[in-house]
């Protein structure tokens, strides 16, 4: 039997133990810097634009969705200057015309966009993290009254500036990218335009973040006060050609691992690792109950994509006119965030963007033996198509485990493990030099 490592956690096993984890100094000084005063800042700047209602105007200078777009561009463009001209920084654009439904006039949608470029050519991956700039009171088609959006989802949108603020700076192989959608409140219709341009354009997106909502910790009605969890809502079985793919995950009992589901999974690991104090909770449901975000296009497009959220949501600060009734105050408004609760949760976002991109790709042609009967599980897979490795991870749970349990380190490619793979769920990621490990690859029948 080939030497192996074995790393994590919490299954006595017959290799010895060894404390692998690492913490990458870099990512470590990245996610330090995020601030609460600076995202503070962001939302006081995008609540002062009165209404971000995707039908607002677009040409006033001070007031609507257009103003708003402007002064994220002009964030990311300022932000660009530290990049040495591998940040790219534009608006998508189209006018759309009324559908009978949450859009009666023509509309001038847009979604900011900027791309921080990998510095490796032949690495095409990207990573996306997105939040909707878009706001709304109680009626979705009241363009006039005051619909300040600080948290849903000014904090998305801040969460996006911070990220570029800091992330500017990086030299990652691969790229990110950092979305501000328009239209999220009146359909999904900024994310539906651009998950169109990236499929027809053949984008390699490998992950979305979409963070919608990160910065509450009180809940309306039960008043439950949360400041140490947030939310990954993942889809289990995939939307995506799932009559294709159902016989194979049926036969081989993976209902549970899908790829946005495995995504969730990478973002507990990391984010738990750079963040003290906050637990990543995953949620087995693409969204909340009968409800849905921007990563919902991209999901039914086939692509990996979450939602996080807060973990606790308050219905008197969300969708509602601001007014004061019984002497409750209403309204989406900056008083009600919580912006220490808010800093950790961007820095899960800049924690796993960074540990994404610096990665190696995912291994190539993962592969699981079963030709013979057997006790033991044999793994097989190739080499990444770009980054530098130092080795492999082999992670390995129990069948009605909610996370890896266990990672099993070695320079091979292939093993042989002593555990039967009718007991566990096996799954194979790269790793580099400074630890940053790929996406992992649920092994396909050899």
């Amino acid at each position: 039997m080939r030497k192996i490592i074995f790393t994590l956690f919490l299954i006595p096993t017959v290799f010895n133990a060894q404390q692998t984890i690492h913490h990458d100094p870099e990512i470590v000084n990245y996610v330090s810097q995020t601030n609460s005063d600076s995202l503070k800042s962001h939302i006081n700047s995008l609540v002062s634009f009165g209404t971000r209602h995707t039908m607002s105007s677009t040409t006033d200078s001070k007031r609507g969705i257009g103003a708003a777009r402007k002064w994220v561009l002009k964030k990311f463009n300022d932000y660009a200057k530290n990049a040495g001209g591998r940040m790219e920084v534009f608006m998508q654009n189209q006018t759309i015309q009324p559908d009978g439904k949450r859009i009666d006039r023509p509309t001038d949608l847009g979604n900011v966009i900027t791309i921080i470029h990998g510095t490796n050519p032949n690495d095409k991956r990207l990573f996306m993290m997105s939040g909707h700039l878009d706001s709304r009171v109680s009626d979705v088609m009241n363009i006039k009254d005051n619909a300040p959006g600080a948290n849903d989802d000014g904090s998305g949108v801040a969460a996006l500036i911070e990220s570029a603020r800091i992330l500017s700076l990086s030299k990652f192989p691969a790229s990110i990218v950092l979305v501000a959608f328009s239209g999220e409140e009146q359909g999904l219709l900024g994310s539906k335009m651009l998950v169109e341009k990236v499929a027809n354009e053949g984008w390699q997106l490998e992950a979305l973040l979409n963070n919608d909502m990160i910065s509450n910790n009180l809940s309306s009605d039960t008043q439950l006060i949360n400041t140490h969890q947030v939310r990954v809502f993942s889809e289990g079985l995939p939307q995506y050609e799932l009559d294709k793919k159902a016989q194979d995950i049926r036969k081989f009992g993976l209902e549970n691992d899908s790829e946005s589901r495995q995504l969730a999974r990478y973002i507990k690991e990391i984010g738990e690792r750079y963040v003290d104090n906050l637990q990543v909770k995953l949620i087995y449901r693409n969204d909340r109950f009968l409800r849905g975000g921007d990563h919902t296009p991209f999901v039914e497009k086939g692509f990996s994509a979450v939602r996080l959220t807060e973990f606790n949501e308050n219905f008197d600060h969300q969708h509602q006119d601001i007014r004061k009734e019984k002497g409750v105050q209403y309204g989406d408004l900056p008083e009600f965030m919580d912006f220490e609760y808010f800093k950790k949760n961007v820095g899960v976002n800049i924690a796993v963007l960074a540990n994404l991109a610096k990665s190696p790709s995912k291994p190539e042609n993962v592969k699981i033996d079963v030709s013979k009967l057997t006790n033991f599980t044999d793994l097989s897979w190739e080499k990444p198509k770009s980054g530098e490795i130092t080795g492999y991870y082999i992670l390995m749970r129990e069948t009605d485990a909610s996370t890896w349990q266990k990672k099993f380190f070695t320079k091979e490619n292939s093993i042989k493990l002593p555990y039967s793979k009718d007991n566990y769920f096996f799954a194979i990621q790269a790793v580099n030099a400074s630890g940053n490990e790929s996406l992992m690859v649920i092994p396909k029948v050899k």
